[in-house]
């Protein structure tokens, strides 16, 4: 069953760029797919389309039943809260604790205090940080920054949850082990799209793969195929 629907999608900038020419791509529940292509082709408008924080100039885009297309402004909290958004930079409080920077995406929705300490301690717990909750992110390394971030993205139980280059700051070790975080969020249902330019963790993963070129999918290969087709 698809979760996300996009039909005839397109978005030019203000600047006369076209970033998104007349998509159509479908995603169902479950999934877990990389979003692949060369700086430019439009990898970063298309998932900033799905969490609305740009709005394609034509087309539909259908998430969880919700058109977001059409979504009017003071609706997208309705939307933010079925998606989990994972950054290269993390986007941490550097004032808060790895606590707290995870109970804030808890507290801005109204989350009774008396829930909001379970949800964090084992969102904290499946990322591998149970241990560091009162520790700030200055010390912490890039690889535990990123964890929280996912902990942080996730407390809320999205349906959706979409990583912009997670790994991009990460050495190749951490990048792998942020992946097997990231693997066993999906195998719990969670459905996951990633950006990124590594290609080996997609030749790695061996997940379903879109291709991107001048703001069209290029390839769309299944799971298993991307490392057999690009040798």
């Amino acid at each position: 069953m698809d979760l996300i629907r996009m039909s005839n999608v397109k978005k030019t900038y203000k600047t006369g760029v076209t970033a998104i020419y007349d998509l159509n791509l479908s995603i169902e529940k479950g999934d877990f797919v990389f979003i692949i292509g060369s700086t430019g082709c439009g990898k970063s408008t298309l998932i900033k389309m799905l969490y609305r924080e740009e709005k394609p100039n034509s087309g539909k885009i259908i998430i969880g039943g919700m058109n977001v297309a059409k979504l009017r402004n003071r609706k997208v909290y309705k939307l933010r809260r079925k998606i989990g958004v994972v950054f290269q930079d993390f986007k941490l409080l550097n004032r808060a604790t790895v606590y707290e920077n995870v109970a804030f995406a808890l507290e801005i929705f109204g989350t009774p205090k008396s829930e909001i300490h379970a949800k964090v301690i084992k969102v904290l717990d499946l990322v591998g940080l149970k241990g560091k909750i009162k520790n700030y992110p200055n010390q912490l390394s890039g690889g535990e920054q990123q964890r929280v971030a996912i902990a942080r993205a996730i407390v809320n139980g999205p349906k959706l949850l979409i990583c912009d280059e997670p790994t991009g700051n990460l050495d190749e070790k951490t990048s792998m082990e942020i992946m097997e975080v990231l693997e066993a969020i999906n195998r719990m249902g969670t459905t996951i799209i990633m950006v990124t330019h590594d290609r080996k963790i997609v030749e790695l993963m061996q997940k379903r793969v879109i291709l991107l070129d001048a703001g069209r999918v290029l390839k769309d290969y299944a799971k298993g195929t991307y490392k057999n087709a690009t040798n």
